[in-house]
Protein backbone atom coordinates (compact mmCIF):
# COMPACT_ATOMS: atom_id res chain seq x y z
CA UNK A 1 0.00 0.00 0.00
CA UNK A 2 1.30 3.15 -1.01
CA UNK A 3 2.46 5.63 2.37
CA UNK A 4 0.55 9.17 3.05
CA UNK A 5 1.54 11.03 5.60
CA UNK A 6 -0.87 12.94 8.29
CA UNK A 7 -0.88 16.63 8.19
CA UNK A 8 -0.14 17.09 12.13
CA UNK A 9 1.19 20.28 11.90
CA UNK A 10 4.94 19.00 10.47
CA UNK A 11 6.80 18.01 8.36
CA UNK A 12 8.89 14.47 7.19
CA UNK A 13 12.41 14.75 7.50
CA UNK A 14 15.39 12.76 5.80
CA UNK A 15 16.94 11.82 9.28
CA UNK A 16 15.40 7.93 10.11
CA UNK A 17 11.87 9.48 8.53
CA UNK A 18 11.00 11.52 11.90
CA UNK A 19 8.66 14.19 11.93
CA UNK A 20 10.26 17.58 12.95
CA UNK A 21 8.49 20.99 13.11
CA UNK A 22 10.80 23.34 10.68
CA UNK A 23 11.81 26.41 12.87
CA UNK A 24 11.37 29.79 12.22
CA UNK A 25 15.09 30.38 12.91
CA UNK A 26 15.83 28.02 10.15
CA UNK A 27 12.89 29.43 8.10
CA UNK A 28 14.28 33.14 7.94
CA UNK A 29 18.09 31.77 7.66
CA UNK A 30 17.22 29.63 4.44
CA UNK A 31 15.19 32.44 3.33
CA UNK A 32 18.12 34.97 3.51
CA UNK A 33 20.64 32.67 1.73
CA UNK A 34 18.75 31.35 -0.93
CA UNK A 35 17.16 34.91 -2.07
CA UNK A 36 19.31 35.84 -4.71
CA UNK A 37 19.06 32.52 -6.11
CA UNK A 38 15.47 32.58 -6.53
CA UNK A 39 15.65 35.98 -7.86
CA UNK A 40 17.91 35.24 -10.23
CA UNK A 41 15.41 31.66 -11.42
CA UNK A 42 12.31 33.13 -10.69
CA UNK A 43 11.35 33.51 -14.55
CA UNK A 44 12.41 29.89 -15.40
CA UNK A 45 10.71 28.53 -12.22
CA UNK A 46 7.20 30.51 -13.21
CA UNK A 47 7.85 29.14 -16.97
CA UNK A 48 7.75 25.51 -15.14
CA UNK A 49 5.30 26.16 -12.88
CA UNK A 50 2.88 27.43 -15.71
CA UNK A 51 3.63 23.71 -17.71
CA UNK A 52 2.93 21.91 -14.35
CA UNK A 53 0.04 23.90 -14.03
CA UNK A 54 -1.55 22.92 -17.24
CA UNK A 55 -1.12 19.28 -16.14
CA UNK A 56 -2.37 19.70 -12.87
CA UNK A 57 -5.92 20.72 -14.48
CA UNK A 58 -6.04 17.52 -16.11
CA UNK A 59 -5.19 15.34 -13.17
CA UNK A 60 -7.67 13.30 -10.67
CA UNK A 61 -8.43 15.19 -7.48
CA UNK A 62 -7.43 18.53 -8.73
CA UNK A 63 -4.61 19.65 -6.96
CA UNK A 64 -2.65 16.57 -6.69
CA UNK A 65 -0.77 17.37 -9.73
CA UNK A 66 0.95 14.01 -9.59
CA UNK A 67 2.57 13.24 -13.21
CA UNK A 68 4.07 9.84 -13.90
CA UNK A 69 3.99 7.31 -16.62
CA UNK A 70 0.41 6.18 -15.98
CA UNK A 71 -1.40 9.52 -16.61
CA UNK A 72 -2.72 8.73 -20.03
CA UNK A 73 -3.65 5.18 -18.84
CA UNK A 74 -5.60 6.88 -15.71
CA UNK A 75 -7.50 9.04 -18.29
CA UNK A 76 -8.97 6.75 -19.91
CA UNK A 77 -10.00 5.16 -16.51
CA UNK A 78 -12.17 7.80 -15.68
CA UNK A 79 -15.88 7.29 -16.19
CA UNK A 80 -17.25 9.93 -17.93
CA UNK A 81 -20.12 12.10 -16.28
CA UNK A 82 -23.01 13.40 -17.88
CA UNK A 83 -21.72 16.35 -20.07
CA UNK A 84 -24.91 18.62 -19.05
CA UNK A 85 -23.82 19.07 -15.99
CA UNK A 86 -23.43 17.74 -12.53
CA UNK A 87 -25.23 14.31 -11.12
CA UNK A 88 -25.03 12.13 -8.50
CA UNK A 89 -24.78 8.52 -9.06
CA UNK A 90 -25.98 5.95 -6.65
CA UNK A 91 -23.00 4.63 -4.54
CA UNK A 92 -22.98 0.67 -3.22
CA UNK A 93 -21.73 2.40 0.33
CA UNK A 94 -23.56 4.13 3.10
CA UNK A 95 -22.40 8.14 3.46
CA UNK A 96 -20.77 7.51 0.20
CA UNK A 97 -21.86 9.15 -3.28
CA UNK A 98 -20.37 9.65 -6.74
CA UNK A 99 -20.22 13.19 -7.84
CA UNK A 100 -20.89 13.43 -12.18
CA UNK A 101 -19.63 16.25 -13.85
CA UNK A 102 -16.68 15.69 -16.31
CA UNK A 103 -14.55 13.50 -14.51
CA UNK A 104 -16.49 11.12 -11.97
CA UNK A 105 -15.45 12.38 -7.78
CA UNK A 106 -16.07 9.62 -4.90
CA UNK A 107 -16.84 11.22 -1.72
CA UNK A 108 -17.49 10.12 1.76
CA UNK A 109 -19.60 12.47 4.37
CA UNK A 110 -16.82 13.53 6.55
CA UNK A 111 -16.97 11.93 10.18
CA UNK A 112 -15.18 14.97 11.76
CA UNK A 113 -15.64 18.24 9.78
CA UNK A 114 -13.10 20.72 9.01
CA UNK A 115 -10.07 18.57 9.40
CA UNK A 116 -8.19 17.12 7.39
CA UNK A 117 -5.21 14.41 7.96
CA UNK A 118 -3.32 13.87 4.73
CA UNK A 119 -1.59 16.09 2.42
CA UNK A 120 -3.01 14.69 -0.61
CA UNK A 121 -6.83 14.91 0.90
CA UNK A 122 -9.54 17.60 -0.88
CA UNK A 123 -12.71 18.31 0.85
CA UNK A 124 -15.59 19.41 -0.96
CA UNK A 125 -18.85 21.49 0.52
CA UNK A 126 -21.95 20.09 -0.45
CA UNK A 127 -25.60 20.95 0.53
CA UNK A 128 -25.81 18.07 3.24
CA UNK A 129 -22.45 18.86 4.78
CA UNK A 130 -18.80 18.54 4.32
CA UNK A 131 -17.47 15.52 2.40
CA UNK A 132 -13.74 14.17 1.88
CA UNK A 133 -12.30 12.45 -1.68
CA UNK A 134 -10.80 9.39 -2.33
CA UNK A 135 -8.14 9.01 -4.87
CA UNK A 136 -8.36 5.86 -6.49
CA UNK A 137 -4.91 6.33 -7.74
CA UNK A 138 -3.96 5.66 -3.60
CA UNK A 139 -6.58 3.72 -2.33
CA UNK A 140 -7.68 0.09 -3.54
CA UNK A 141 -11.32 0.83 -2.23
CA UNK A 142 -11.07 3.51 -4.13
CA UNK A 143 -10.11 2.21 -7.20
CA UNK A 144 -12.43 -1.05 -6.80
CA UNK A 145 -15.75 1.91 -6.79
CA UNK A 146 -14.26 3.32 -9.55
CA UNK A 147 -14.20 -0.02 -11.44
CA UNK A 148 -18.05 -0.50 -11.01
CA UNK A 149 -17.94 -3.04 -7.64
CA UNK A 150 -20.98 -2.90 -6.30
CA UNK A 151 -21.00 -5.44 -3.12
CA UNK A 152 -18.53 -4.75 -0.17
CA UNK A 153 -20.80 -5.55 2.61
CA UNK A 154 -19.87 -2.20 4.78
CA UNK A 155 -22.92 -0.64 6.34
CA UNK A 156 -23.83 1.78 9.02
CA UNK A 157 -22.84 0.18 12.28
CA UNK A 158 -20.48 -2.28 10.77
CA UNK A 159 -17.49 -3.42 12.67
CA UNK A 160 -14.26 -3.99 10.11
CA UNK A 161 -11.30 -5.17 10.57
CA UNK A 162 -8.60 -3.75 8.26
CA UNK A 163 -5.10 -5.81 7.95
CA UNK A 164 -2.56 -3.38 6.57
CA UNK A 165 -3.73 -0.38 7.70
CA UNK A 166 -0.57 1.56 7.48
CA UNK A 167 -0.42 5.76 8.55
CA UNK A 168 -4.79 5.20 7.49
CA UNK A 169 -5.10 6.64 4.35
CA UNK A 170 -8.23 4.49 3.34
CA UNK A 171 -9.06 3.82 7.01
CA UNK A 172 -10.24 6.72 7.13
CA UNK A 173 -12.46 6.57 4.77
CA UNK A 174 -14.06 3.22 5.82
CA UNK A 175 -13.97 5.34 9.14
CA UNK A 176 -16.51 7.87 7.35
CA UNK A 177 -18.76 5.04 5.59
CA UNK A 178 -19.56 3.03 8.81
CA UNK A 179 -20.38 6.27 10.66
CA UNK A 180 -20.05 7.05 14.54
CA UNK A 181 -21.90 3.45 15.42
CA UNK A 182 -19.47 1.90 13.61
CA UNK A 183 -15.66 0.52 14.45
CA UNK A 184 -12.99 0.42 12.48
CA UNK A 185 -10.25 -1.97 13.37
CA UNK A 186 -6.68 -0.53 11.93
CA UNK A 187 -3.97 -3.64 12.31
CA UNK A 188 -0.81 -3.15 11.13
CA UNK A 189 2.97 -4.87 12.07
CA UNK A 190 4.83 -1.40 11.54
CA UNK A 191 5.83 0.48 14.14
CA UNK A 192 6.76 3.72 12.27
CA UNK A 193 3.54 3.71 10.76
CA UNK A 194 1.18 2.97 13.32
CA UNK A 195 2.77 6.04 15.17
CA UNK A 196 1.33 8.28 12.58
CA UNK A 197 -1.77 6.09 12.23
CA UNK A 198 -3.00 6.59 16.11
CA UNK A 199 -3.00 10.74 14.82
CA UNK A 200 -5.72 9.75 12.79
CA UNK A 201 -7.19 7.49 15.51
CA UNK A 202 -7.03 10.71 17.98
CA UNK A 203 -9.30 12.59 15.87
CA UNK A 204 -12.01 9.56 15.21
CA UNK A 205 -13.70 7.94 17.91
CA UNK A 206 -14.60 4.82 15.67
CA UNK A 207 -11.06 3.72 14.76
CA UNK A 208 -8.61 2.13 16.51
CA UNK A 209 -4.74 1.27 16.07
CA UNK A 210 -3.37 -2.18 16.70
CA UNK A 211 0.24 -3.16 16.34
CA UNK A 212 0.39 -6.52 15.22
CA UNK A 213 1.54 -9.30 12.88
CA UNK A 214 -1.96 -9.85 10.67
CA UNK A 215 -0.45 -13.04 9.82
CA UNK A 216 -1.06 -14.41 13.46
CA UNK A 217 -4.72 -14.46 14.03
CA UNK A 218 -3.86 -15.97 18.09
CA UNK A 219 -2.36 -12.85 18.76
CA UNK A 220 -4.96 -10.95 17.37
CA UNK A 221 -7.64 -12.72 18.70
CA UNK A 222 -6.43 -11.26 22.00
CA UNK A 223 -7.49 -7.81 21.26
CA UNK A 224 -10.40 -7.95 18.94
CA UNK A 225 -14.12 -9.83 18.86
CA UNK A 226 -16.23 -10.99 15.72
CA UNK A 227 -16.03 -8.50 12.38
CA UNK A 228 -18.83 -7.72 10.21
CA UNK A 229 -16.03 -7.08 7.40
CA UNK A 230 -12.39 -8.37 6.83
CA UNK A 231 -10.67 -6.37 4.45
CA UNK A 232 -6.89 -6.53 3.44
CA UNK A 233 -4.69 -4.76 1.80
CA UNK A 234 -1.31 -6.61 2.46
CA UNK A 235 1.69 -6.62 0.26
CA UNK A 236 3.07 -10.57 0.89
CA UNK A 237 3.39 -13.49 -0.94
CA UNK A 238 1.08 -14.97 1.18
CA UNK A 239 -1.44 -12.55 1.38
CA UNK A 240 -4.08 -15.01 -0.06
CA UNK A 241 -3.42 -17.43 2.98
CA UNK A 242 -3.29 -14.55 5.76
CA UNK A 243 -6.93 -13.24 4.20
CA UNK A 244 -8.62 -16.78 5.08
CA UNK A 245 -7.01 -17.34 8.47
CA UNK A 246 -8.25 -13.63 9.12
CA UNK A 247 -11.55 -14.73 7.35
CA UNK A 248 -11.80 -17.89 8.96
CA UNK A 249 -11.08 -16.85 12.66
CA UNK A 250 -12.84 -13.41 13.15
CA UNK A 251 -15.61 -12.75 9.62
CA UNK A 252 -19.23 -13.81 11.15
CA UNK A 253 -21.24 -16.10 8.86
CA UNK A 254 -23.27 -13.57 6.65
CA UNK A 255 -19.86 -11.73 6.49
CA UNK A 256 -17.46 -9.62 3.82
CA UNK A 257 -14.32 -10.28 3.35
CA UNK A 258 -12.46 -8.03 0.83
CA UNK A 259 -8.99 -8.87 -0.58
CA UNK A 260 -6.44 -6.32 -2.31
CA UNK A 261 -4.16 -9.01 -4.22
CA UNK A 262 -0.48 -7.53 -5.62
CA UNK A 263 0.45 -9.52 -8.02
CA UNK A 264 4.04 -8.56 -8.06
CA UNK A 265 4.38 -8.86 -4.37
CA UNK A 266 3.40 -12.61 -4.98
CA UNK A 267 5.31 -13.47 -7.56
CA UNK A 268 7.39 -10.74 -10.02
CA UNK A 269 7.94 -12.83 -12.98
CA UNK A 270 4.31 -14.18 -13.59
CA UNK A 271 1.41 -12.86 -15.47
CA UNK A 272 -0.45 -11.02 -13.48
CA UNK A 273 -4.05 -12.34 -15.21
CA UNK A 274 -2.69 -16.05 -14.87
CA UNK A 275 -1.48 -15.64 -11.18
CA UNK A 276 -5.55 -14.06 -10.61
CA UNK A 277 -7.55 -16.80 -12.41
CA UNK A 278 -5.51 -18.90 -9.68
CA UNK A 279 -6.37 -16.74 -6.94
CA UNK A 280 -10.45 -17.14 -8.25
CA UNK A 281 -9.96 -20.86 -8.03
CA UNK A 282 -8.79 -20.81 -4.96
CA UNK A 283 -11.53 -18.80 -3.45
CA UNK A 284 -13.84 -20.92 -5.44
CA UNK A 285 -12.83 -23.72 -3.97
CA UNK A 286 -12.46 -22.95 -0.58
CA UNK A 287 -15.22 -24.23 1.81
CA UNK A 288 -17.33 -21.65 3.39
CA UNK A 289 -16.68 -19.20 1.08
CA UNK A 290 -18.01 -17.50 -2.04
CA UNK A 291 -17.07 -15.20 -4.30
CA UNK A 292 -19.31 -12.20 -4.57
CA UNK A 293 -16.93 -9.42 -6.82
CA UNK A 294 -14.14 -9.52 -8.73
CA UNK A 295 -12.35 -6.13 -10.28
CA UNK A 296 -8.69 -5.64 -11.82
CA UNK A 297 -8.34 -2.37 -10.80
CA UNK A 298 -6.06 -1.02 -13.69
CA UNK A 299 -5.08 1.77 -14.70
CA UNK A 300 -5.62 3.04 -10.84
CA UNK A 301 -3.61 -0.04 -9.66
CA UNK A 302 -1.26 -1.65 -11.74
CA UNK A 303 -1.11 -5.34 -11.66
CA UNK A 304 -3.82 -4.85 -8.66
CA UNK A 305 -7.34 -7.13 -8.28
CA UNK A 306 -10.16 -6.86 -6.07
CA UNK A 307 -11.84 -9.68 -4.58
CA UNK A 308 -14.93 -9.65 -2.18
CA UNK A 309 -16.28 -12.87 -0.81
CA UNK A 310 -18.92 -13.75 1.41
CA UNK A 311 -18.97 -16.11 4.41
CA UNK A 312 -21.52 -18.78 4.28
CA UNK A 313 -23.93 -19.11 6.54
CA UNK A 314 -24.47 -22.35 8.22
CA UNK A 315 -26.98 -24.43 8.36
Amino acid sequence: MRSFVPRNGQKKSSDGGRFKPRSSSQSSSNSSSHSTQRSSHSAHNNHQSSNRQGSRQGSYGRGFGRSDDRSDEFEAGREEADPSGERLAKSPLPNTIVLGGRFMQILTKNLTPGLTFFEQEKLVALDDGEYREIDPRHSKLGAAIAKGCQQFGIKNGSVVLYLGASHGYTPSFVSDMVGEQGLVLCVDVAPRVVRDLVFVCEKRSNMMPILENASVPSALAKRICAVDVVFQDIAQKDQVDIFLRNVDAFLQPGGFGMLAVKARSIDVLRNPHDLFREIKRRLDTTPGVTIVDYRELDPFEKDHAFFVIKKKIEE
